[in-house]
């Protein structure tokens, strides 16, 4: 009976009232809800508590490498269906039948450039409100809100009206800075977060404090040369609509470059001046168009998805609202006091020809090289010989694991000088169709070099600010100034070739160094000056922050990182904040208690 009642009791089905009996050998039995209560409290001998641990945090690395991949993804998707679908709108609305049939007298080619304008000079007022929006909104929903953008403009290109492209342009424009600053803050915050994961049981990890300076570069230069690895492939993905659509109503090269005398660094005016005002032999069928655009605009709905749901935040909550807490004022103000930093000065060249490179890969070469000489027709491929080139040589930005890390990035850009000094005395012949091999050779090394100057830009931005604090702003500074660069690329179209190349070649040589003169100055121990970042100043709302040391105020601090006279101006505006009681929780207390009256 002992056994009977005891299985029961466990069973749950034992009597009300009845606690436990004693058997013979006088042991304790459980009614059944104490028992589940005993088992699931009680002492377990299978768990161990330090492989439950490594789970943990394996999972942490696998969903870290998760969010830097899909972010990737999400990039490349975004950037490859907006150059996709803005090249081949380009290529529709330059045709002269086309325009006259479909539009008639609209003005699409006014319309175009209208909307050239609002993509290239609105990025000029980005410095202004691109930390401002990324501090607000957050960096994962700053980036959701961009691809956001880049899918609206996808949509209005459904009707094409200048009520609809200029404002999607101009808001294209709008959108560019936040978008890349956002990104590239976001690669490098998983860098750092994967290092705490990985080192975990650290002191300084365990007791949250700042790791310690360079230990997370090891996974900056990892992240970011897959990053770029992934995003160069915008620029293949770009070319689905010719490759699938697009191509099969281009005239061929002997029509569309009947009249053109001059390719290269022989053209002395514009881009390719006497090209064939009607380069479709057929116009496509509207119905073919809209299966396109849907096809894009669903691409782009999926890179947003994949930045949404499977791209985890870059910082804790907590962390989020004391990067708000310094005042929008400080900062407004924060990226420009950050140009007191030698290092960002000397880097500038080099920003601003990150952008000249890219620029002149798929609208200068191409098309003053490659389309001159082989036609239209050759233009998907050129573009994508320079993405894959660019996507595999990202890898080569790893060597920064091993070599020092001013040699990838001044070896791609000593290779792009070597080229450009090249193409300085090469002008190819119009229709000649041998000359590809050398076009698409020129097209794979430059490629290289972009990858090396894009990655190495990158990651020693990542090395040089490790301080959550000031990425955003730093980034912001390096995006800014590769849309300058757009912006001048947009302004010197009509110039002749020598001139561009001239530039170019210019800007490369300056970055070149500067970048070298600020590597001696840094191994001289010259010191730098940053802006002191100004500690949260959070409002008092209920008793969320009345401890006397806040765990979650950032600390910035640093011999080199702030210059005394600021660090004076701040401990004086703290002592004015500094309440004259003893016991400031008290105070504190006092002023809620006050608050709250009032409100009553």
């Amino acid at each position: 009976m002992a056994q009977v009642y005891q299985d029961a009791s466990i069973n749950g089905i034992a009597a009300d009232g009845v606690g436990g009996v004693s058997l013979i050998d006088e042991t304790p039995i459980l009614d059944g809800a104490n028992a589940q209560v005993e088992e699931f409290l009680g002492e377990k001998t299978d768990y161990d508590e330090e492989a439950e641990e490594k789970r943990y945090y394996r999972r942490k690395r696998l969903l870290t490498v998760k969010s830097v991949v899909c972010a990737s993804l999400g990039a490349a998707i975004t950037y490859g269906v907006y150059l996709g679908l803005l090249q081949m709108q380009l290529i529709l609305h330059y045709d002269e039948t086309y325009r006259d049939v479909k539009y008639g007298n609209m003005g699409l080619q006014d319309i175009d450039s209208k909307m050239l304008m609002g993509i290239n000079v609105t990025p000029i007022a980005a410095l202004l409100y691109t930390p401002v929006l990324i501090r607000f909104f957050g960096i994962k929903w700053m980036m959701f809100l961009s691809t956001g953008i880049y899918a609206l403009f996808v949509s209005t290109n459904y009707w094409e009206r200048y009520y609809t492209l200029v404002p999607s342009a101009t808001a294209i424009g709008v959108m560019i800075v936040p978008f890349w600053a956002s990104m590239a803050n976001y690669i490098t915050r998983m860098a750092q977060k994967y290092y705490e994961f990985v080192n975990y049981k650290e002191e300084n990890e365990r007791e949250q404090r700042k790791a310690p300076r360079g230990a997370s570069n090891k996974y900056i230069i990892i992240f970011q040369s897959t990053f770029y690895s992934i995003f160069y492939l915008s620029f293949v993905m770009a070319q689905f609509p010719m490759f699938f659509f697009l191509h099969k109503f281009l005239y061929s090269y002997q029509h569309t470059l009947a009249n053109v005398k001059d390719c290269g660094s022989a053209i002395v005016q514009g881009i390719l001046p006497k090209f064939n005002v009607t380069v479709l032999h057929t116009l496509p069928p509207s119905l073919d168009l809209i299966y396109v655009e849907s096809a894009l605009m669903g691409a782009a709905f999926v890179s947003m998805l994949l930045i949404l749901i499977l791209c985890g935040s870059a910082y804790r909550p907590t962390e989020e609202i004391d990067l708000r807490s310094i005042g929008w004022g400080s900062i407004f103000q924060l990226p420009f006091k950050h140009a007191r930093d030698y290092r960002l000065r000397c880097l500038v060249p080099y920003f601003l020809y990150s952008g000249f490179e890219v620029l002149f890969a798929i609208t200068g070469f191409t098309l003053c090289y490659g389309v001159c000489a082989l036609g239209l027709e050759s233009l998907p491929y050129l573009i994508t010989a320079y993405g894959i080139s660019a996507s595999i040589s990202s890898i080569l930005a790893l060597s920064m694991l091993r070599l020092p890390r001013q040699v990838p990035l001044v070896a791609g850009t000593v290779l792009h000088i070597c080229i450009l000094i090249g193409l300085f005395f090469w002008s190819p012949q119009p229709r000649l169709p041998t000359q590809g091999s050398t076009l698409y050779l020129v097209a794979v090394l430059w490629g290289i070099g972009s990858a090396l100057n894009k990655c190495g830009l990158s990651i020693i931005i990542g090395m040089f600010y490790e301080d959550k604090e000031r990425q955003d702003f730093v980034f912001t500074i390096y995006h800014w100034f590769q849309a300058l660069a757009i912006f001048i690329v947009y302004l010197w179209s009509g110039l002749p070739m020598m001139a561009k190349l001239g530039i170019m070649l210019a800007t490369a040589l300056i970055s070149v160094l500067s970048y070298l003169w600020m590597e001696r100055k840094l191994s001289s121990r010259l010191p730098y000056r940053v802006p002191k970042i100004p500690a949260p100043r959070h409002k008092v709302r209920g008793y969320r922050y009345l401890e006397e040391e806040n765990s979650d105020e950032s600390d910035s601090g640093g011999v080199q990182e702030e210059s005394e006279d600021e660090g004076e101006e701040l401990e004086a505006a703290n002592r004015k904040e500094q309440p004259s009681c003893r016991n400031r929780k008290e105070r504190c207390y006092e002023q809620v208690v006050e608050e709250e009256q009032n409100i009553e």
